[in-house]
């Protein structure tokens, strides 16, 4: 018996499953907690599956949603809603582990793995400490924006429903969940507010660099005052992750606003009959919401296949690591992208700012992209199984459910209990990553092989 114990303990523990495993508790504890009477505006008990939906989704912090967030549930649902948002952006382990450490319980060794893991770092000294300046970061961000957001909606919706509005659109968009309790229609009421839009797009930029990225900007600028260097040489002396991130963000951006202004450009139902300003300034929030944030400036079911097309590759690629976005990370994408460039270019080794990549993270990045793209697939043909939709919508609600993102073109709503069911397994694949239900899957996960074999003889391209 003590040995089956063991073993089991022994199972549970490894990230690779406790990770997993944690956030499906959460979710099923969302899951009881609205389908509670007083979690409605109603006052009646909402449907298992509603309920199962919508905790996923903020669980998750995809956005997709079956009942309108502001209407159907009541504050205490909605404040349900903004905690299973907060900790699902965060992670759940982060957000266990800080409980602990202000409970002033003791890490073990076991503790600092689990969390380092659940962070996606190495950091062998500091942990605890890199814990806390995240949640101190976070905090203080949320809190500026909810003062900016609250100075636009209180004037407009009275000071209770305005201040409201203003925390739970600052904590949604910093976590890109892509969810709020303004109204049916998303940011398209605000979509010529150079404000609203711009402060929105921050926020969700922010929570999708990664805290690894933010505390190096804010040490590397440090360093440069107190050195007395120049913007680009600061720049310049940033480590080579911060520096890959910052540069894959902005060229994603920037690509994406060029590709959708293009393609809406005459298009009336969405940004055709915006002046050029209005015009840039939503084709750059479509570019910046498509990569996990799931609010919306124009109808996604008026976008063009262009705009869609664009839409799939940036969902799918997501934001950056040891952030609060989904997808398969910038990084990632990038490392698969180089790792082909430097076979065509005869090289031996893959090169990112003078530095060599490492095999086992180059055959990560593959695995990763790989998995992801499987399914995308598999979700996609799956949901075509169960609803009569064209292709395009069926692709657009899976890879944004994949990439938590939560942008749906009209789809999701309307989907039957199949349906619903596989786009919720999607989401929760999203946001655990699908390497990582490989992994809890895995019969020895971790374990290398121990035996050698001679190479076989195989042929491809």
């Amino acid at each position: 018996m003590k040995k089956r114990s063991a073993s089991l303990r022994r199972i549970l523990i490894t990230p690779e499953r406790f990770i997993p495993v944690s956030f499906l508790i959460t979710i099923i504890i969302g899951t009881l907690l609205l389908m509670l009477p007083i979690s409605s505006a109603s006052g009646e008990e909402t449907g298992v599956l509603t309920a199962l939906f919508t905790a996923t989704t903020s669980v998750c912090v995809t956005g997709l949603v079956v009942v309108d967030t502001y209407a159907h549930w009541s504050f205490f649902g909605q404040l349900v809603i903004l905690l299973l948002v907060q900790i699902g952006g965060l992670g759940v382990v982060s957000v266990g582990s800080m409980l602990l450490l202000v409970s002033k319980k003791k890490f073990s060794l076991g503790d600092r793995v689990l969390l380092g893991d659940a962070l996606n770092v190495d950091l062998n000294h500091g942990l605890l400490g890199f814990l806390i300046r995240i949640f101190k970061g976070v905090f203080t961000v949320e809190g500026i924006a909810a003062v900016l957001y609250a100075i636009m909606f209180i004037p407009r919706y009275g000071f209770g429903k305005g201040l409201w509005s203003a925390i739970f659109q600052s904590v949604s968009a910093f976590c890109n969940a892509g969810m709020d309790v303004i109204g049916p229609n998303s940011m398209i009421e605000f979509r010529d507010s150079y404000f609203l839009m711009s402060l929105t797009m921050l926020m969700i930029i922010l929570g999708g660099l990664g805290f690894v990225v933010w505390f190096d900007v804010i040490d590397g600028i440090r360093k440069g005052i107190k050195n007395h260097l120049g913007p680009i040489v600061t720049l310049r002396h940033l480590p080579e992750h911060t520096k890959l991130v910052l540069w894959a963000t902005i060229i994603l951006i920037l690509t994406g606003t060029g590709v959708v202004l293009a393609a809406e450009y005459n298009n009336p139902e969405t940004i055709g009959n915006m002046n050029l300003s209005y015009k840039i300034l939503n084709s750059m929030f479509q570019s910046v919401t498509f990569r996990t944030a799931g609010f919306a400036s124009v109808p996604q079911e008026s976008l063009t296949e262009i705009s869609c097309s664009i839409g799939y590759i940036l969902m799918f690629i997501g934001g950056s690591p040891v952030g609060t976005a989904g997808g398969v990370k910038t990084v990632t994408a990038f490392l698969v992208l180089m790792n082909a460039f430097s076979y065509i270019g005869g090289k031996k080794e893959t090169i990112v700012f003078h530095r060599k990549v490492s095999t086992e993270l180059m055959r990560k990045a593959a695995a990763i992209v790989t998995v992801s793209l499987s399914f995308v697939i598999l979700m996609t043909l799956l949901l075509l199984a169960g609803e009569d939709i064209p292709l395009t919508d069926a692709l657009y609600e899976i890879t944004s459910a994949l990439g938590t993102v939560g942008l749906t073109r009209g789809l999701t709503p309307r989907l039957c209990s199949y349906s619903r069911i596989i786009v919720i397994i999607s989401m929760y694949l999203g946001r655990i990553g699908p390497i990582s239900m490989a992994f809890f899957f895995a019969r020895e996960a971790g374990i290398k092989n121990r035996i050698s074999h001679s190479e076989g003889m195989f042929y491809v391209g």
